[in-house]
């Protein structure tokens, strides 16, 4: 990690900038893989898994049978943990649940929204280096609550053609049965345009690595929703002196051992405070399996040394971080002034690894900037929000001669006539 000291304002927004990795004719590729897919539907699967997972897969779908291998090979424990995660993911999210009311907006004019849920939903769930069942929990469990009717899961298989146990447990955990084996740009062209095997759905969730990121973009200008734009993971820590260098650097390294292309920052007004962060770094970083990949991720992040906790809000408002702790002393009079953020960890013990598993929030957040305009997911993300209203003779009379004289005004008659038809056979009744 490169160290910042006491940048000038002006120079914030060009930091937070996040590294560019750009991979040869991305788009293009892509492109060809999803024309490919709409062309060939299942086989062009199979041929795609050969070449990018060196998998065999003659069926996308996984069967019953794997699922009842996959149960008896996921141990006790983690079948516990699974549980404890969902019971309180389900928490979380049934709280969101709400009865709007109906508003008369004046004598006559009633209006009120529903939320219906979205039909058919895809799920893509990463299965690379880490298999990340625990994106099952996060998007299965709302959607779940939601009401959708079809879920359908999308995984890379390995070079065996196999999916890791812990995946099909999850799914199988919620319910979800309809599980198949395909990965990248080619399982997210099969969701949105459907296959022989895999329906096509009406919106897309779920992260991914850059292919499946600009699959996603590409799939929705023709018209099929996604969730959010998720690139690469990212944390951001605000830490002072009350804080443990231990505990941050512990923080730092779990969002780094995501990827190489992840990045981690780190915020402090006190640079002999950064200085022991960067010690514990090296310490803990020499007993970690994915030390390689954290280490690439390190190589594109930053600490930066500002004069105040204030400033260091300041900064992370324009860096706008997928997932933000706040290390500091009065966490949460401080957390009333963040404006752009994912989600917020609050105190020395509010580990982001905690909001990635178990603790009922939702891990599937906007990064890249994106969480100055964009949520996360939630129960709201599995729905779509309809409009009714109601009105009364008394109501149109009420309300009628204001539209008729916007709708003249707008030179569109035909509108104005809609309501002075009406309005004339009210009066006509009388």
């Amino acid at each position: 990690m490169r160290n910042i000291i006491n940048i000038p304002i002006s120079d914030w927004a060009k930091i937070c900038e996040r590294p560019v990795f750009p991979a040869e004719d991305l788009e293009d590729k892509v492109k060809n893989i999803i024309e490919l897919v709409q062309q060939k539907g299942d086989s062009a699967l199979k041929e795609l898994s050969l070449q990018f997972d060196k998998a065999v897969v003659e069926n996308p779908k996984v069967s019953e049978a794997e699922i009842e291998v996959a149960k008896q090979q996921v141990s006790d424990e983690l079948k516990e943990a699974i549980a404890v995660a969902a019971k309180n993911i389900r928490s979380f999210h049934e709280a969101q649940q709400i009865t709007e009311s109906v508003v008369e907006t004046m004598p006559g004019i009633q209006c009120w929204r529903k939320s219906v849920a979205i039909e058919k939903v895809g799920l893509y769930i990463p299965g690379g280096s880490a298999p990340l069942f625990s994106t099952i929990l996060m998007l299965g469990i709302p959607a779940r609550i939601a009401g959708c009717k079809t879920l359908i899961l999308c995984t890379p298989p390995d070079k065996d053609g196999k999916i890791n146990p812990a995946v099909l447990y999850t799914a199988n955990f919620l319910g979800i049965t309809e599980i198949f084996k395909v990965g990248g740009a080619q399982a997210i062209a099969a969701l949105a345009y459907g296959t022989e095997t895999i329906p096509k759905v009406d919106k897309i969730f779920g992260p991914g690595n850059q292919f499946v990121t600009k699959a996603k973009e590409l799939v929705q200008k023709s018209g099929i929703a996604i969730d959010l734009p998720a690139g690469p993971s990212e944390v951001l820590v605000i830490a002072d002196n009350s804080a443990d260098p231990d505990f941050v650097a512990s923080d730092l390294l779990s969002q780094a051992e995501h990827g190489p292309d992840s990045q981690v920052v780190l915020l402090s007004d006190s640079s002999e405070f950064v200085d022991k962060v960067q010690v514990a770094v090296k310490e803990q970083l020499r007993a970690l399996p994915r030390a390689d990949i954290a280490e690439k991720a390190l190589e594109n992040s930053f600490s930066v040394v500002l004069n105040s906790t204030d400033e260091c809000v300041q900064f992370s408002n324009i860096y706008a971080p997928e997932h933000l702790i706040l290390a500091i002393e009065n966490a949460e009079e401080y957390a009333e002034q963040i404006q752009n953020a994912g989600s917020v960890f609050l105190g020395n013990y509010s580990c982001e690894s905690a909001g990635d598993y178990a603790s009922g929030t939702n891990h599937t957040l906007p990064t890249n900037g994106y969480a100055r305009s964009y949520s996360g997911v939630s129960l709201d993300s599995f729905v779509k929000k309809i409009t009714f209203q109601n009105i009364s003779k008394l109501g149109l009379q009420n309300i009628g001669k204001s539209v008729e004289v916007m709708a003249e005004a707008e030179q569109l008659l035909a509108h104005k006539n809609a309501v002075s038809i009406r309005l004339k056979k009210i009066q006509n009744e009388k």
